[in-house]
């Protein structure tokens, strides 16, 4: 039977194209295996991925990774940087705006490469192209950071790794080791304004129903260098005049260090007092210490007072009055109220805090 040619060039394209599909979508295993590394700082995720290849006896910086930019042979890229890894792109992605070596990146997903200067120099680089094959491909006019920075020699590491180092609550060091070098790159995130905006953002919703949690988002503000103003109208709103509004000694009191802290101190030592009325046993103290530390010794002297007054068994609140007056500078009352305390079996913490106090003021 005569075939039509037309009909037979089809039917073997199809087939080609049906053998290559199956074999692009084989799924084997890699002499470099892919890894992810993740870490959080604050609220934000920095995480890099790439495949580990092994030293295997060669001789690396400088030969299996040449030194600056080449031609590595393939590919369109003419002067390419190093793929810091195997196979494709290694990538790094930033769940927020970030800083890398100080520089700004917004978040996403971007291609790492490094290019390896000489024995102790090294530039990281990202690029747009987070989906290439390695750097064969890499165009300079798609990056969009290079950070200039110094390697360090460390300890032999037989696999490609990279390890998140030296974690702070803003920041922490990225770090590539192989064969006995390694190469670190900060990586910061300003949590401050990125746990406030998550809040301001989610504040209309569910979140914005409880009361806890405006309360939690000012003492942040506060405690972390927040917009002031904006944590106070937080604060009022969890106190007084609105649907989920409670006045509670915990409010008053984050109020109170708003209010000090914006140098408006009359209204703070007012807020105080009120404060210390609603205060339990435990308040009150830490209360008395607040006013320690502000060197309000008349306010720190009446509330510990306060506190033994209503809790007059209490050992704690004894040893509290006895380091008020130690701080003052009054020896003899000092004395008298340690004294005090160990008299009353105290637990073992305030037992020694108690007989320290004593042993000092004896010596002086």
């Amino acid at each position: 039977m005569k075939t039509n040619n037309n009909l037979t060039t089809l039917f073997m394209c199809l087939l080609l194209s049906l053998s290559f599909s199956a074999f692009a979508q084989l799924n084997l295993p890699r002499g470099s295996q892919q890894a992810t590394v993740s870490q959080r700082v604050g609220i934000s995720d920095v995480s890099i991925t790439y495949s580990r290849p092994s030293v295997n006896g060669r001789e690396v910086w400088g030969k299996l990774v040449p030194y600056g930019m080449n031609n590595l042979g393939f590919g369109t890229a003419t002067e390419a940087p190093w793929r810091a890894g195997a196979n494709e792109n290694t990538t790094i992605t930033f769940s927020h705006n970030a800083k890398l070596e100080g520089n700004p990146i917004k978040a996403g997903t971007y291609g790492l490469h490094i290019e390896v200067k000489d024995e102790n120099n090294a530039t990281i680089i990202l690029s747009h192209d987070a989906n290439a094959w390695g750097s064969f491909y890499y165009d300079a006019s798609h990056d969009v950071l290079r950070a200039d920075v110094v390697t360090k020699t460390a300890a032999h590491k037989e696999l490609l790794t990279y390890e998140f180092t030296n974690v702070q609550p803003k920041a922490t060091t990225a770090s590539l080791f192989w064969e006995k070098k390694e190469i670190p790159f900060k990586v910061e995130f300003d949590v401050t304004d990125i746990v406030l905006n998550d809040f301001r953002d989610k504040s209309i919703g569910n979140t914005g129903f409880i009361r806890q949690n405006w309360e939690n988002m000012a003492r942040f503000s506060l405690n972390n260098g927040g917009d002031l103003k904006e944590a106070l109208g937080w604060i009022d709103g969890a106190i007084a005049g609105n649907f989920y509004s409670q006045k509670t000694f915990n409010n008053l009191a984050i109020k109170g260090q708003i209010l000090n802290k914006l140098g408006k101190t009359q209204d703070y030592a007012k807020l105080m007092d009120e404060a210390a009325g609603m205060a339990n046993k435990n308040q009150l103290n830490t209360l008395g210490y607040q006013m320690l530390g502000a060197k309000d010794y008349d306010r720190a002297l009446k509330y510990f007072k306060l506190n033994i007054a209503n809790n007059p068994t209490d050992a704690n609140s004894y040893d509290s009055l006895g380091e008020c007056y130690k701080t003052m500078g009054d020896k003899k009352n000092a004395i008298k109220y340690l004294k005090k305390s160990l008299s009353l079996n105290p637990p073992a913490n305030v037992k020694a805090n108690s007989e320290k106090l004593l042993a000092e003021l004896e010596a002086s």
